[in-house]
């Protein structure tokens, strides 16, 4: 049986109506569902912009069952999941991405810094410390190595952080010089606490090698000494502190007097006090001053007064009147100037505004190195 050609009069045409209705079902349905998915993202949007997070959670749900192939839905879910608290939800987010084998390198990267992420907000370090190792070599190595920064400071774990820093270093991140010299001290605290003086001794010197302006390791290194019955030594790393930085040197005013009296040699502590009160002044310095030279206190804190009129001083100043007062006024009057003058002794940090009764290197609200001036705060005004 031969073809007939004339049949192609009737075939060709009702192909291409066929295939004309198909596409426009086809363009149909996908405009239907371009509409639904934006429009219950945009409304998530909203909601998170008018600090609705629960609706706004729900909202992005919607979304991403409309469109379960958007990534940037599955990220604007997992964020809002962790910024709740709600870690768990987070994880299942992130990992989810991860399985997807369409997945793009770079959506891939994202997914796993988000679920380092995550881990890191619940607490959960080896886990976040494994997820950011595996974003070396991608676009999001400089934050994570940042991130491990952290996480091995709020560990403790003194070496890796030193490790993590000068890599960041070396990257051009900027300098650590500061921190790492921190890290050396914080190793040299813990050596000393095992009783292995000689090597506690040694990592402060590299410290101050590392930030020779840097003043914990000097302050270290003689408050250590001085423990260790070598008074001339301490004196040493006090007058080194003294000359790398000056401000510092009220940290260890009591300790320089000490270490001067136990040489029995008391006027080279003086010297020192002098010489940094002069530049200076503060209480340390004078009260450091007073446990070397007495005498001449009261004209000293008259002195001070005229030109720091602060409550600690004017409390010791009453203490050496107070012989010439009646004792049941001059008690009371010295208690009440104590009570008023307890909360200006303490400390301040810049950065966060975080007070302590004790002196910090790093604050222990913000985090932050080298964040408190070596003077209490009725003196910072």
């Amino acid at each position: 049986m031969e073809f007939d050609p004339r049949w192609l009069l009737f075939v060709l045409p009702v192909v291409f109506v066929l295939g004309w209705l198909a596409s426009k079902l086809d363009s149909r349905q996908w405009k239907l569902e371009q509409r639904d998915s934006p429009k219950a993202y945009f409304k998530g949007l909203n909601l998170l912009l008018n600090e609705q997070q629960d609706k706004a959670i729900d909202a992005f749900i919607e979304a991403v069952q409309n469109d379960p192939d958007t990534s940037e839905l599955h990220f604007a879910l997992g964020s809002l999941f962790r910024r709740r608290g709600e870690t768990e939800r987070a994880v299942r987010v992130h990992e989810h991405l991860l399985r997807r084998g369409d997945l793009p390198r770079t959506d891939r990267d994202r997914a796993q810094h988000e679920l380092a992420q995550d881990f890191f907000k619940a607490g959960l370090f080896d886990r976040a410390e494994a997820a950011y190792a595996e974003l070396r070599g991608t676009a999001f190595e400089r934050e994570a190595r940042l991130a491990l920064l952290s996480l091995y400071e709020r560990s403790r774990d003194w070496a890796k952080a030193a490790e993590v820093a000068a890599e960041l270093e070396a990257a051009g991140t900027g300098s650590f010089s500061g921190r790492i010299a921190h890290y050396l001290c914080e190793q040299a605290l813990l050596a000393q606490g095992h009783g292995h003086a000689d090597l506690a001794q040694e990592l402060l010197g590299q410290a101050r090698r590392r930030a020779p302006e840097g003043a914990r390791a000097y302050v270290l290194q003689g408050q250590l000494l001085l423990k260790a019955g070598q008074p001339e030594a301490a004196l040493a790393a006090f007058t080194h502190l003294l000359a790398a930085n000056p401000p510092a040197f009220n940290l260890v005013a009591a300790d320089c007097a000490a270490a001067a009296k136990a040489l029995g040699q008391p006027e080279r502590a003086v010297a020192l006090l002098t010489e940094q009160y002069l530049r200076a002044p503060s209480m340390q310095l004078l009260r450091a001053l007073a446990s070397l030279q007495p005498g001449p206190q009261r004209e000293r804190l008259t002195a001070h007064l005229r030109e720091q009129p602060v409550l600690s001083a004017a409390t010791d100043l009453l203490k050496l009147n107070a012989p010439q007062l009646p004792e049941a006024e001059a008690q009371g009057m010295i208690r009440a100037l104590e009570k008023a003058t307890k909360p200006l002794q303490r400390y301040r940090c810049a950065a966060c505004g975080f007070e302590a009764a004790h002196y910090f290197w790093q604050c222990p609200g913000c985090l932050n190195w080298d964040s408190y001036p070596p003077q209490p705060v009725e003196e910072l005004s």
